[in-house]
């Protein structure tokens, strides 16, 4: 079925349609990752959002059951070169296209991605239609100019009740904020020996403690992390009581929390292979990342975090740290499924930041 995308700024693409065959409005994105579709069609993070990918061929490995990266999907549609409804993996269970049409994600294939991506680049993430190829053009502009970003992307993607992941010989039990945490992160805790209890993004710090942590985790999800103040708050009550890890949108609310500021960025940073610097160790880590929001790198200085890691692109803050109280954050994914895993480390220093803090916690009791 022939459709079309229409840009805020007025730029047109005919293709053809896959998926859901509704007609949708989001911000559009774009992520440059050769492999990962089934985790970024899975990860909450994109809720809202329409995603320009610009390796040219997605769909021909499929999806499999456990590959995803949340329990629901909440993106909007998906913007491709070639999609292949075909495909030759082994482990898959279903087609792209058959997960997109029952989760009302439209996609939108045979256009050219490198054309709508160097748009992205140049003039920024904007408003996009995907309709019918022959709905009038005045109609769709003044669908998009009536069309307002929603604010409440993290009550939407975050579970609605406490759940569990449990492991065999737990040394550590961690509190997960779920902003729209991925599951692989879930997986990597459980890996370090934690058992992790998963709370709704509006969990008080005193349900939080009734679980005796020995460590509290803010997750990544979508959206402006100004607009997510419960957790705000949560931070700046906790902190110094239990260590703190925070990634992606987790990081940005650290700031945030400390009186930093945080700033939306032209086009963001989406892709798996970012080049990020640790300025503790002098060495460059290659990245997978997704996020519209960044820290003012300047208006760190006074809040008592110190940068440790900065994005070598474009120089945005991509790590923090408050030795004092604990507290770690970065903007990348450390844990990311479908690209590098040169970052793990930082799993393994909030581990040992909770053997600390545990530790201490022992000493004070015998004392």
């Amino acid at each position: 079925m022939e459709r079309k995308l229409v840009l805020e700024d007025g730029h047109v693409f005919y293709g053809i349609g896959f998926g859901s065959m509704e007609e949708k409005l989001a911000e559009i994105v774009f992520n440059t990752s050769m492999v990962g579709y089934q985790e970024i069609l899975s990860d909450p993070s994109y809720c809202d959002q329409m995603v320009c990918m610009s390796y040219p061929l997605i769909g021909n490995y499929g999806l499999t059951d456990e590959d995803y990266e949340s329990k629901g999907v909440f993106m909007s549609g998906f913007i491709v070169r070639e999609y292949n409804d075909i495909p030759s993996n082994f482990r898959y269970t279903r087609t792209l296209s058959e997960v997109m049409e029952e989760n009302h994600v439209v996609g939108i294939a045979e256009v050219d991605t490198r054309q709508i991506v160097r748009i992205l680049r140049e003039h920024g993430s904007m408003k996009a239609l995907i309709c019918d190829k022959d709905l009038p053009m005045d109609v769709c502009m003044e669908k998009i100019r009536e069309y307002r970003y929603p604010k409440n992307q993290v009550s939407k993607v975050s579970s609605k009740k406490i759940w569990y992941s449990r492991t065999s010989n737990p040394l550590y039990t961690v509190v997960a904020v779920d902003c729209g945490v991925k599951l692989n992160i879930i997986r990597k805790l459980n890996a370090y020996g934690c058992n992790v209890i998963v709370v709704p993004f509006n969990t008080s710090k005193e349900t939080i403690m009734r679980y005796k942590p020995d460590g509290l985790f803010l997750s990544n999800g979508p959206g402006d992390p100004e607009n997510v103040k419960e957790i705000i708050s949560l931070i700046q009550e906790m902190k110094g009581i239990l260590p703190i890890l925070g990634i992606c949108l987790g990081h940005q609310m650290i700031g945030l929390a400390y009186g930093a500021k945080t700033y939306k960025m032209k086009f963001g940073h989406r892709g798996g292979n970012h080049p990020v610097k640790n300025l503790e160790t002098d060495k460059v880590e290659i990245t997978s990342q997704n996020h519209s929001y960044a820290i003012d790198i300047h208006s760190l200085k006074g809040t008592g975090l110190r940068l440790t890691h900065v994005n070598l692109l474009d120089q945005e803050a991509e790590g923090i740290v408050d030795e004092e109280n604990a507290v770690i954050a970065v903007q990348y994914h450390p844990e990311s499924a479908a690209g590098p895993e040169d970052s793990e480390y930082i799993f393994h220093r909030f581990i040992t930041n909770m053997a600390k803090k545990k530790k201490e916690n022992a000493y004070a009791k015998k004392n």
